[in-house]
């Protein structure tokens, strides 16, 4: 019994080629077109046996839709368009956030402000008492001025109120509905009265004045008060970041961050220096964090901007945002290559509101929270 299966035959524009075998026992198999015998082994002639059947159409089909040869009915492709032979591309700009950190500590809440007070008023409790013969001669002016001191406060402690940590009401150390012991500044104010005190008793004991006693700045700096955003003098417990303004053009009278184009072969750490010292002079010592964005953003314009001359066509702007750090020194736009006209150092909220919604968008989840 013999028969013939053909397992492939592949119409190429000038090929053809017709294999054949005959599937019986182990033995020669002669080749119809050339007639030479060819002599199968069991085990090739079983995965010959094995092999998915494969249709003509099947294998012709890829050929069909993308011919070797020159096309049947013998006519050149359409050439490309000029749109379709343009190149898409988006315009590459570095934007640099240049931030002051905080100069202070953040404000305590009122929570913190007792749990400190309770602490150190715990600390009284335990500690042994202050022998004050070891540090007063019994009798000179110190002994009575240290007997005055105690009377009053009840406590070597000079900012932890009127409090003793030894007697009947030593276990009433926290701190009372009202009280404004835990307060900074009435523990600050209470540290200058006693430096005070101790001062005018050295005027009328001596008949002249020692160095005065200074107290420690506030908190809130005169640039607060004003409201001089073009200062570093202020928000101390915060983050200001450098937002300017442009004179003329597409964004003048917008506030936004220090940024422009990359130039050729230029990578975002370069292009991020560069634009610090052209925005806002050489007298900044500035540090910029590392080579990676830390974001950025994706603009499209509402029609492409098309160069004939070398065939591009320009989508929209792609921002990327490079975090720099301001170690010292001011922002000078004096010599500026923007054509800038003013600057302002602001915090995240006061960011939302000047500069543009969808700039903001973009950082929001970066700018820092303090």
């Amino acid at each position: 019994m013999s028969k013939w299966r053909e397992d492939l035959i592949y119409y190429g524009g000038l090929l053809q080629v017709k294999v054949r075998f005959r599937s019986f026992a182990l033995g020669p198999i002669t080749d119809s077109t050339s007639g030479s015998s060819i002599t199968l082994c069991r085990s090739c002639l079983s995965t010959l046996r094995q092999t998915p059947r494969r249709h003509a159409s099947t294998v012709a089909l890829p050929i069909e839709i993308a011919p070797i040869g020159p096309s049947p009915s013998g006519q050149a492709a359409p050439p490309l368009t000029a749109s379709e032979s343009r190149s898409l591309t988006y315009k590459i700009q570095a934007s640099v956030l240049l931030s002051r950190p905080p100069l202070l500590t953040r404000d305590l809440t009122p929570f913190e402000k007792s749990y400190f007070l309770y602490q150190r008023r715990l600390n009284e409790r335990l500690a042994l008492p202050f022998t004050r013969y070891f540090y007063y001669q019994k009798g000179t002016p110190g002994d009575v001025e240290w007997k005055r001191k105690i009377k009053d406060r009840l406590t070597p402690a000079r900012d932890i109120g009127r409090y003793s940590g030894y007697g009947d009401e030593a276990w009433n150390d926290e701190v009372l509905v009202g009280d404004r012991m835990s307060e900074p500044e009435e523990q600050i104010q209470a540290l200058v009265s006693d430096a005070e005190d101790r001062e005018a008793r050295s005027i009328a004991g001596r008949g002249k004045r020692d160095d005065v006693v200074e107290k420690p700045r506030g908190r809130v700096t005169e640039a607060d008060e004003k409201g001089d955003t073009r200062s570093l003098n202020r928000s101390l417990t915060r983050t200001l970041y450098l937002v300017v303004k442009e004179k003329r053009g597409l964004n003048s009278g917008e506030w936004m961050f220090p940024g422009c184009a990359l130039e050729a072969k230029e990578s975002l750490h370069t292009a991020a220096e560069r634009i610090i010292v052209q925005t806002g002079g050489i007298n900044m010592n500035t540090w910029v964090v590392g080579n990676m964005p830390v974001g950025h953003q994706v603009f499209n314009y509402p029609q492409s901007k098309v160069s004939k001359e070398q065939s591009i066509e320009t989508r929209g702007e792609k921002t990327f945002y490079m975090k720099a750090r301001m170690m010292a020194g001011q922002a000078n736009l004096k010599d500026n290559k923007f054509d800038l006209e003013d600057f302002q150092w602001l915090v995240k909220e006061e960011l939302q509101k000047a500069i543009h919604p969808r700039d903001f968008a973009a950082v929001k989840n970066i700018l820092a929270d303090r």
